[in-house]
């Protein structure tokens, strides 16, 4: 079913994307994946190829759009690649928006030129090792000495945790339990300074090119001009940009179990069991129709999320059903689609393999399939 939510400029950037990934990622790939980690060299270059900081204003180098169809054929063009490859959608989905919402002048004209061109990596922290979907538990804490905070605290699962200079750390500015949601605010801590420290760099049963890592803050002195927002309304700026992120996760999941579904399309034509191709047996027939089926759904839902979001009608509840939904349908699709394969579904030169394990996260990160459920469901008023 043909899209038709994108136009010619979207498209031209679609094309750009492929080639970049080609020229600049394809080549890398297992070096990568065997460091654990993606040569910083390579965000420049993304940068330099215009796939970085498009909805960054154009004093700062960017691009000065806000359409996020532009972000949006990004995260397709690299989830389709499947291979090692910069976390843009971290970048230009996740990240940017708190700068962008939250920062005040003189904080933009620091950290944005560098975002813009790739110089500047970015990391959200958040996750602790006791607290997970349960913001309210972080214990990460600041307290206000004079002109600076001082950070203690430890986080993890940390994506770009490694290669980040500016981390976004989510930690508790009000000891007073009472205070709930207002306990949370938004500190920017940059690469170098004392205390900062990474721990380890964690070993994932997929993703392996992603730097996810811990980081402790032991006594970090944070200067009060790097409060990313409002004192007190760090839990609230994170819901704000949450459906820009859970967006953005699914259309990553759809597009990447899309191009997993075309390339076993073609295997189950080429592979013969039994004097005919597998694909022609009628359960496998009937398999292949229903993900195709769903797919073309799944897409057609993304398609009107991303026009709500440009006529700025996208709900935090559309974005959940969104999130949990295309997460989950890829994930079926993938692991129906490794059964396809047989005994080659489970070697690793095969693409579904790495897909298999590198998409099970999915469902987790981003808020959990539970608790967008949740979400939903007290919308409903349950």
């Amino acid at each position: 079913m043909k899209r038709t939510v994108f136009e010619s400029e979207h498209e031209q950037l679609r094309a750009t994307a492929r080639e970049f990934l080609a020229r600049e990622c394809a080549p890398h790939v297992e070096k990568w994946e065997a460091n654990g980690q993606i040569d910083r060299e390579v965000y420049k270059k993304a940068g330099d190829a215009g796939l970085l900081g498009f909805n960054i204003p154009e004093e700062f180098g960017g691009g000065g759009t806000d359409d996020f169809r532009f972000n949006a054929v990004v995260v397709e063009e690299f989830a389709r690649f499947g291979g090692a490859a910069p976390g843009l959608s971290l970048q230009n989905d996740v990240l940017v928006p708190y700068f962008l919402n939250l920062a005040d002048d003189e904080q933009r004209k620091r950290w944005m030129p560098g975002i813009a061109t790739g110089e500047t990596i970015l990391a959200v922290a958040m996750t602790e090792p006791g607290a997970g979907s349960d913001l309210a538990g972080i214990k990460t804490s600041a307290t206000l000495d004079g002109d600076h905070y001082i950070l203690n605290g430890n986080k993890t699962f940390i994506s770009a945790g490694i290669n980040s200079d500016l981390v976004v750390v989510v930690c508790r500015t009000n000891p007073d339990p009472a205070a709930g949601h207002k306990a949370f605010s938004l500190l920017v801590v940059e690469r170098g300074m004392e205390g900062f420290e990474r721990g380890r760099k964690l070993d994932k049963m997929g993703l392996k090119a992603q730097d996810t890592a811990e980081l402790h803050f032991n006594d970090v002195r944070v200067p009060v001009e790097n409060l990313l927002g409002e004192e007190g309304r760090g839990f609230y700026h994170l819901m704000a940009n949450l459906p820009s992120e859970r967006l953005s996760i699914g259309l990553g999941a759809i597009a990447g179990a899309r191009a997993v579904f075309d390339e076993t399309l073609q295997y189950v034509k080429d592979r013969k069991a039994f004097g005919q191709p597998i694909g022609s047996f009628q359960h496998n027939r009937f398999t292949l129709a229903e993900m195709s089926t769903e797919l073309d759904i799944a897409e057609q839902y993304i398609d009107r999320c991303l026009r709500a979001v440009v006529d700025g009608e996208l709900t935090a509840v559309d974005a959940a059903k969104n999130k949990w939904w295309c997460t989950e349908l890829a994930k079926k699709v993938i692991d129906q689609c490794l059964q396809l394969h047989g005994g080659y579904g489970y070697m690793n030169e095969y693409r579904v393999a790495r897909a298999y394990t590198d998409s099970r996260i999915q469902t987790i990160f981003g808020g959990t399939t539970e608790i967008m459920k949740d979400l939903i469901g007290r919308d409903m008023g349950l």
